[in-house]
């Protein structure tokens, strides 16, 4: 599933900076500018510019490597599942895709969990990821259950 992920994320990659490199009109065309969807409207346009192109990870930014696999903690600091995975939705994270249940593989059961109820830190002097959740396990087992089918199937 990394895998998948990252051939994604390097797809996508490639494909803005093919988009962005363009050749020079020559010296007696005018070129229109490049447009975006400008804020607020979806037909009016605005100039791409340079710095919506690319983008400068912050201190505070975390990497998708750092959350799958990362396992999820109660307040007790008992272990209530994984995260497997990352649902983006519109180039925003809007969900984690985490195993519940089982035992080595077999038996668990994936539900996705809003961004929002998973607490993620760093801890500096540790150099260690954590998650917690403010559930329980036997409420992460009572949720819809999420299946890698269709689209999803690897």
């Amino acid at each position: 599933m990394r895998r998948i992920i990252l051939a994604l994320a390097a797809t996508a990659a490639m494909a803005s900076f093919a988009h962005a490199q363009s050749a020079a009109p020559a010296p007696a065309e005018t070129a229109p500018a490049q447009m975006a969807p400008a804020t607020g409207s979806p037909t009016a346009t605005a100039p791409v510019t340079a710095s919506e192109v690319f983008v400068i990870a912050k201190p505070t930014d975390v990497l998708s490597y750092n959350l799958v696999g990362l396992t999820i903690t109660d307040p007790a600091k008992a272990t209530i599942g994984e995260i497997k995975d990352l649902i983006i939705s519109d180039g925003m994270l809007s969900g984690y895709v985490v195993s519940v249940g089982g035992f080595l593989g077999i038996g668990e059961k994936y539900v996705i969990v809003s961004p929002d109820a998973v607490n993620i830190l760093y801890t500096e002097p540790d150099k260690k990821w954590s998650a917690s959740m403010d559930t329980t396990k036997e409420a992460l087992k009572s949720a819809p259950e999420f299946k890698y089918e269709g689209r999803w199937a690897s």
